[in-house]
């Protein structure tokens, strides 16, 4: 009976050892400035609060306004960039930090609680067709929001604070990108990296096979949606399909961001691997203790 206990002892001081190492593994130091391409741009939701804004600027680690490009974002970005609502409210606020060609893009949600649709891979998806690649792009919102209007902020720190002169028509067919991916991710059977993951891999095969037609973007996306076993409605294949035929119609080139592809990619994977082990390493524990205390209950019988 004493051996049950401390084996039952042990096993619960290593899981608790193991959760409290992964929890310790934070990184809180503020970066210096690169002098190549100027100072982080950090870009407010027009409707912030003073005292939300300050939120912000604390959530985002912006420690020292003088290091930092400032911008504010409103319901005129919201038209001009992806075709919105001018009297929408914008909380939803960036900080982006431009990187050297070939470091790739990361987006980090640094407040996710608050972001109730859209994940980090959704988000670089969406700016991956907009042009928009090797920076580190922070979101956060003192409240909770969709996280839809955050790529305006985006775009709009692109243009005016970096002066990249992004597409209009390409931004405007990210955001419906990422308008899509959100309502594909609330149906059965489907989930937010589903999604990803499908659109990922349509796009990689998009530019491993420079479709010319829309005939053929259609095959790319039954290909993919069979190899990944989802199972779409007509009306929301033909969606996937307008989408992706508009991208072609906007040659709209996925080449030049193939290994981000294949970084988003990689990450969906890993995550919903672990996702599948994780389910099985708790069925592994309910096993261990359902045979435990039979065993125990067999000292007894």
């Amino acid at each position: 009976m004493m051996k049950w206990i401390a084996v039952v002892f042990t096993l619960i001081l290593t899981l608790n050892f193991g959760t409290n190492a992964n929890a310790s593994n934070g990184d809180s130091n503020e970066e210096g400035i690169n002098e190549k391409f100027g100072m982080p741009i950090v870009v407010y939701g027009e409707k912030l609060s003073a005292s939300q804004k300050e939120e912000v600027r604390k959530l985002l680690g912006v420690k020292d306004t003088s290091k930092v490009t400032e911008i504010t974002v409103n319901g005129d970005d919201l038209v001009k960039y992806i075709n919105g609502d001018r009297r929408a409210n914008m909380y939803s606020s960036a900080k982006i930090t431009r990187k050297e060609a070939g470091e790739g893009l990361v987006v980090r949600q640094v407040t996710p609680e608050n972001i109730t649709e859209v994940t980090d891979e959704m988000y670089a998806n969406a700016l991956l067709t907009a042009g928009i690649q090797d920076a580190v792009v922070e979101v956060a919102s003192p409240v909770k929001v969709s996280g839809h209007s955050a790529l305006v902020g985006i775009y709009k720190a692109y243009d005016e604070g970096n002066g990249e002169g992004l597409n209009t028509e390409h931004t405007e067919v990210a955001n419906e990108e990422l308008s899509l991916a959100t309502q594909l991710a609330e149906k059965e059977g489907m989930n937010q990296d589903k999604v990803t993951e499908l659109l990922t891999e349509i796009k990689k095969e998009i530019a491993a096979q420079d479709p010319a037609t829309k005939e053929e973007i259609e095959q790319i996306i039954n290909e993919q949606l069979q190899t990944l076993e989802i199972k779409l409605s007509d009306q929301d294949r033909q969606l996937l399909i307008d989408l992706f035929e508009k991208m072609r119609s906007l040659n709209i080139n996925f080449d030049n961001v193939q290994s981000q592809l294949e970084d988003i990619s990689k990450d969906i994977k890993q995550r919903i691997d672990e996702a599948v082990g994780d389910k099985g390493f708790l069925q592994a524990i309910g096993d261990f203790f359902k045979n435990l205390f039979e065993s125990i209950k067999s000292l007894f019988s």
